[in-house]
């Protein structure tokens, strides 16, 4: 299981939000250096995302994404204002190891023909809060799209792998939807969580997860707030059986 900080840059700036929207707490006026203390702890990916392009609908932090990528060695997953094949093109040639595909989630269109170009280049991003899919960097709700309905739709597709975030949780450091995730995994993909992990405890638990296809954990502010020790946490990803 791995252990993923995630990077959230938002005018030039490291922050963390609370539950989705743009009420925010700054942490680092510089991403290169977070990326590279992070690095430094021995984590082995880096979840990016631009909320300036969530919003905008157009990356709009590529600047300091270049600068991680030539500095760091580690591979880096990015999301925010990608809602394009061209788009997709372009972040893979930089590094980008995969692309974070999220507004365009419920585009089935859309998914199949990224899914024929870039296959295991990319990964479905699901933001949900109390059962409701959220989009555009989690302003706009999707109604009457059923979780369970998008993932048969995008194993249908051929997609292995997903982000789920429960947006109603992230950044409140209330302990991640346990019950939830177990419903998402059994759907059978290999799930990348978010939102809420709070403590060794939380990352105990969803350890346990992990023979059920859990594969990695990305944790925000509980990393920046102090509240997680990221080598500890590290070793018990890592723990056998």
């Amino acid at each position: 299981m791995l252990i993923i900080p995630a990077i959230d840059i938002k005018n030039g700036k490291v922050v963390r939000l609370v539950k989705g929207k743009f009420k925010e707490k700054v942490y680092s006026a510089d991403p290169l250096y977070t990326a590279i203390f992070w690095q430094s702890k021995g984590v082995e990916r880096l979840h990016i995302v631009d909320l300036d392009g969530a919003s905008r609908g157009k990356p709009k932090n590529i600047f300091w994404v270049k600068k991680i990528l030539e500095e760091i060695n580690i591979p880096i997953e990015f999301g925010g204002g990608v809602r394009d094949l061209k788009m997709i093109e372009s972040l893979l040639k930089i590094g980008i190891d995969r692309v974070i595909i999220g507004t365009k989630a419920t585009d089935l269109n859309f998914l199949k023909e990224a899914f024929k170009n870039f296959s295991g280049s990319i990964i479905v991003s699901i933001d949900e809060k109390r059962g409701n899919l959220f989009t555009e960097g989690w302003f706009k709700e999707e109604k009457g799209i059923k979780i369970f309905d998008l993932l048969r739709r995008l194993k249908e597709i051929g997609f292995k792998d997903i982000i789920y975030t429960d947006i109603s949780r992230d950044g409140t450091l209330r302990g991640p939807n346990i019950i939830k995730i177990k419903a998402i995994l059994k759907s059978g993909f290999k799930v990348f969580v978010s939102g809420g992990i709070s403590s060794l405890e939380d990352i105990n638990k969803l350890k346990r997860l992990e023979r059920y296809g859990l594969e990695g954990v990305i944790v925000g502010k509980a990393l920046y707030e102090g509240r997680l020790d990221i080598q500890k946490a590290l070793k018990i990803a890592k723990r056998g059986g």
